[in-house]
């Protein structure tokens, strides 16, 4: 690692945050079951299934967000503080969606609990919609900018007093954020699919999946043309300037990210077909699998062509690229050693999950079982 050029290193932890953001996604399937709660469960019985099967994989998807800031700040610092430190209001907004739902997981069964069951409840409806659609409009932002100046110290200042809310005011970030809200209702159905094995929330689960999956592909159809027609920020010799069709050259240019994009979405829709069509029980694989790299591939769009990762709306000779908000050789390079322990991690992730799912989910189950969510 340490022989490695210093862009080849930033490259390289540009797709691991790409590769963070992606599982991250996939495990939002959690936040979108949360959603599907009062339309899946009907009764008390049905509810306290549907809580357990999320209650078992919930913690997964705080780690993986925690991964995906972590990974941002160790190896590209500056974008972390313009982002993080300057669009305030709209993390601080994302963490307490987080924060609402580790309490109501830990607190809603609790005998006579201070908010009750039903608050609790709404604590994760919340968390499901507005937590979701806050961090799809956040990453929105990557495309298209923030409102923030940088001097030659680095010294960054945001320019909008709304300090990041100012996005839901842009088609695009909303559209991109309600495109991660019903992908992540459409893997809950097939999550619950999978993981279930009550008939009558598995029926509702597949017909709640053929909403949500025409919902997502028409958002992201939106995304997808309104990305490749927008102009983008591109640098060279360090100075930035607009390029129109800038995200459509990058993906001309890469042939890798292509392919990746089209298989992971060929993925993503034969997951829906198979579980719609042919009675499929394992369509969240394709599917988890599909989202993975088709993350990826839209978050590599950023990183390389020479293209700004955070573009400026204040000014353009502000806007971050992975070269300009990087740390130094030596940090990534010390980094990249440790960044080879990932696999295990997953693999470690893999057989507790494969443990926890050995056996399907049963209303008889969770009667009998005195500490459930």
């Amino acid at each position: 690692m340490g022989n490695l050029s210093l862009l080849t290193l930033q490259e390289y932890w540009w797709f691991l945050v790409a590769v963070l953001g992606g599982l991250f996604v996939f495990m939002s399937f959690v936040q979108g079951g949360q959603v599907l709660l009062n339309k899946l469960g009907r009764t008390e019985e049905e509810k306290d299934v549907i809580i357990a099967s999320l209650g078992r994989k919930w913690e997964l998807t705080f780690t993986s967000l925690v991964m995906f800031g972590g990974a941002l700040f160790a190896a590209f610092p500056l974008f972390y503080a313009v982002s993080f430190g300057g669009a305030y209001y709209v993390w601080m907004a994302i963490l307490f969606c987080f924060i609402v739902q580790a309490v109501s997981y830990e607190y809603r069964k609790k005998p006579n609990n201070f908010l009750g069951q039903k608050i609790y409840e709404f604590f994760l409806l919340i968390n499901g919609s507005l937590g979701i659609i806050l961090i799809g409009t956040a990453l929105g932002t990557l495309y298209t900018g923030g409102h923030f100046i940088k001097n030659d110290m680095n010294l960054s200042a945001w320019t909008s007093h709304w300090y990041g809310l100012e996005a839901v005011l842009n088609p695009f970030n909303v559209i991109f954020g309600l495109t991660l809200f019903f992908l992540a209702r459409a893997q809950a159905s097939l999550y619950f699919i999978n993981n279930i094995a009550e008939p009558v929330i598995v029926q509702r689960a597949k017909n709640q999946l053929r909403i949500d999956a025409l919902f997502f592909l028409g958002f992201f159809i939106m995304v997808a043309v309104m990305l490749l027609l927008m102009p983008g920020i591109g640098y060279h010799d360090h100075q930035f300037e607009v390029i129109n069709y800038k995200f459509l050259h990058n993906l001309l240019a890469n042939p890798t990210i292509v392919l990746g994009l089209l298989l992971g979405v060929v993925l993503v829709l034969y997951a829906f077909y198979s579980t719609l069509f042919k009675g499929s029980l394992k369509g969240i694989w394709f599917s988890g699998i599909g989202t993975v790299m088709s993350v990826v591939s839209l978050l590599c769009l950023l990183g390389f062509n020479q293209t700004a990762i955070y573009p400026s709306l204040s000014d353009i000779q502000s806007s971050l690229s992975i070269e300009n908000a990087s740390g130094s050789h030596y940090t990534l390079s010390v980094m990249s050693y440790v960044s080879l322990a990932v696999p295990v991690v997953l693999g470690y992730i893999y057989l507790v999950w494969r443990s926890m799912d050995k056996e399907k989910i049963t209303s008889e189950e969770i009667e009998s079982d005195h500490h459930h969510y």
